[in-house]
């Protein structure tokens, strides 16, 4: 039986200065996209994503941008080096989910790229009129979780893997829910760095904003399943794919439920991680113990991938 492989793209915090340096350096492919990312955005992101400083590649209106060239970059390479490469289903976390996009042909690189740019843009400007926060809480199941938010009147924002769900909203709000994490069942609960409440009701005005950018956006069918974060299935037409593609900025990312439905439904037996650090490959292995998956971030990645 043949593989059947699904690319996964990475979301915000997985970046790192010196992403995509070498693939740059190394590949017609990868340089050629780095090149015309900073023509459509109109300053240096390469450099940015090369040599940084960290803290102008982890603001939200850099990194988005960066990890979607930055997956694609890993794709287009990977193509380079093996044309007769295929895969059968895509989905990213959060911000992978637009790269998973055009991955798959719903839209070219440079459209994606723009719509990447305004969804950072109207998300950090959502997160400079609010005083948002984000937690992980470990340990404990989805349910209690839930339980945990209402009672501190929060969000859930991601169900990662088993024993990993982060909640989202009003600083102060994720604050009382650390506090009171042990009485839901948690084994411990952490407080991140983050520049706001993502995936959270304080999202609301980026929301109506991306809404209205991808309403204006022409798309086309993705050449192979998407699965979206929102509803963790399949998306095909251009209505479902603008909604959840809007729904997401505010709405939980049901990541668990994406890698189960890519294995159980569309049958994936191999996955590939396209973006920095690994991060995805371990969520996998928590979700699905011992399914394979190979993480591809830069050159030595790509080519002990081959």
């Amino acid at each position: 039986m043949s593989k059947k492989i699904s690319l996964l793209f990475s979301g915000q915090g997985a970046q790192v200065v010196g992403m995509g340096k070498d693939l740059a350096e190394t590949y017609p492919a990868a340089r050629a996209l780095f090149a015309q990312a900073d023509e459509i955005l109109g300053y240096s992101l390469s450099s940015i994503c090369f040599e940084g400083p960290s803290e102008e590649l982890t603001k939200t209106s850099i990194c988005q941008p960066a990890l979607y060239v930055h997956g694609l970059a890993c794709l287009a390479v990977l193509r380079e080096r093996k044309p007769e490469f295929e895969f059968h289903a895509a989905a990213g976390l959060s911000l992978g989910e637009f790269t998973a996009h055009a991955a798959a042909g719903t839209f070219d690189f440079a459209t994606g790229l723009q719509l990447v740019a305004a969804r950072a843009q109207f998300m950090q400007e959502a997160c400079e009129s609010t005083q948002g926060g984000m937690a992980a809480i470990i340990g404990a199941d989805e349910n209690p979780v839930r339980d945990l938010a209402a009672a501190a009147d929060v969000d859930v924002a991601n169900l990662n893997s088993p024993g990993q769900i982060v909640i989202s909203g009003e600083a102060a709000k994720i604050a009382i829910a650390v506090g009171m994490a042990k009485d839901f069942g948690a084994r411990k609960a952490v407080e991140l760095a983050v520049a706001g409440a993502f995936h959270s009701r304080l999202m609301e005005p980026a929301y109506q904003r991306l809404k209205a950018k991808l309403e204006a956006t022409p798309l086309l069918a993705p050449k192979v399943p998407v699965v979206c974060n929102v509803d963790a299935i399949a998306v095909h037409d251009e209505a479902t794919i603008r909604r959840t593609l809007a729904d997401q900025v505010t709405g939980s990312v049901r990541w668990t439920e994406s890698v189960e439905y890519l294995i159980d439904h569309l049958h994936t037996t191999q996955f590939i991680e396209l973006g920095p650090g690994g991060v995805i490959a371990g969520l996998v292995n928590r979700i699905r113990k011992g399914t394979p998956i190979v993480s591809i971030s830069n050159a030595a990645t790509l080519e002990a991938a081959l």
